[in-house]
């Protein structure tokens, strides 16, 4: 379950807020170049493949506080893909959509010292240099696209730049991966695969049912992505993936993300070390060149209040009415590892990593190498 950036409201002066961000990129390459000659680039690479500034009981309607932008540059984090869309309603989800690109384009406009969009891999390293949080772009859903493939275009010319092809429910594109009859990708579904693919847009594969992903993974003429999931070998959880489907993934040198999540654990309240297991799991089926971390969670640290907890009962219970809930949600069951609810908690993976031998190479890779590259291979430099 991820936080649905919805921040409705904040629309005032959204076009000159889009052309303002617009410029950014821009902006933010020159900066880099400065920052480049103070040693600036030092900043290892680390990248959330399913994140975003805030905390979790935010008012979603408002700026981010002072503290949600701090935390964004504590955590150490260059990039984070950043979901725009909405998810699981045809009726409201492309108006939705347009909506969180207004807000996040404000949100960029009035924080360039700390935030700026990435459209290409060159605002990547201009990100690093310069000492901000990239954000890029991403769909969780393929529903703000309705029929109409030309919208890839119009998403496009509006920043975005990752397309994930289901949620969690069947769409026009393919089956989620609650749907009990696995029926595959669509004969649009395909269609939409060859735009991504003719576009250098990033396909996600998340959420996706087995036939789904594979078959996309199949019909892919470019790597894909797994943002944000996990492995079924230790989760036999519909939310998670087969070795089967990591390793076909893998062999087209796509990337898989594995995320914070219930889904770590079969019952109960997953740990550091469940995190740990997976992303080690992850790497003996795909190779250490494919795995990374897709958090699906907010930077900032959750804060356990009763504010919180009647929000997220709330909210799991909202899921399942709208029949989008995956098995091993619940009011009980947080979606963040305790042990790692802090801002800098890659940081702390990195030091876990370490401590199981992994290599400093290796744990570069996993924290950003990886996505890193198959952006660079997907878009092109």
């Amino acid at each position: 379950m991820t936080r649905e950036f919805s921040r409705r409201h904040f629309l005032m002066h959204a076009g000159a807020l889009s052309g303002a961000a617009a410029l950014l990129p821009s902006l933010s390459i020159a900066r880099a170049a400065q920052a480049a000659s103070t040693g600036a680039c030092a900043k290892p690479v680390r990248i959330d493949t399913l994140g975003g500034p805030g905390g979790y009981t935010d008012d979603t309607s408002a700026p981010l506080a002072p503290q949600a932008l701090d935390d964004a540059i504590k955590s150490g984090l260059v990039a984070v893909n950043l979901t725009v869309s909405g998810v699981g309603s045809y009726a409201r989800n492309y108006d939705e959509t347009i909506r969180n690109i207004a807000y996040w384009n404000g949100q960029i406009a009035a924080h360039t010292d700390r935030l700026m969009q990435v459209r290409a891999f060159a605002d990547l390293e201009a990100a690093r240099c310069a000492q901000k949080l990239g954000l890029i772009y991403g769909f969780q859903d393929a529903t703000p696209m309705a029929e109409d493939l030309d919208r890839v275009d119009t998403f496009r010319d509006l920043g975005v730049r990752i397309f994930q092809l289901t949620y969690n429910r069947r769409n026009l594109v393919g089956d989620g991966c609650l749907e009990p009859g696995n029926a595959g990708l669509s004969t649009f579904g395909r269609k939409l695969v060859d735009k991504l693919n003719a576009t250098k847009s990033l396909v996600d594969l998340s959420h996706a049912g087995e036939r789904t992903t594979l078959e996309a993974i199949a019909a892919s003429k470019a790597p894909i992505a797994i943002s944000h999931t996990g492995c079924a070998a230790i989760a036999p959880l519909p939310r998670n993936k087969t070795d089967n489907e990591l390793k076909q993934l893998a062999d087209k040198g796509g990337y898989a993300g594995i995320y914070l999540m219930p889904f770590l654990r079969s019952k109960g309240q997953p740990m550091a070390a469940d995190l740990i297991a997976h992303i080690e799991h992850a790497v003996d089926v795909c190779g250490e060149d494919h795995v990374g971390i897709g958090s699906d969670g907010v930077i900032s640290p959750v804060a356990v209040t009763p504010e919180f907890k009647k929000k997220f009962a709330d909210e799991v219970n909202e899921r399942r009415k709208r029949g989008i809930s995956a098995p091993g949600e619940d009011p009980d069951v947080y979606t963040f590892i305790p042990d790692l609810n802090r801002a800098d908690r890659f940081q702390r993976i990195a030091d876990l990593l370490a401590e199981r031998k992994h290599s400093a190479a290796r744990i570069d890779k996993i924290l950003g190498g990886n996505f890193t590259r198959l952006l660079k291979d997907v878009w092109g430099a």
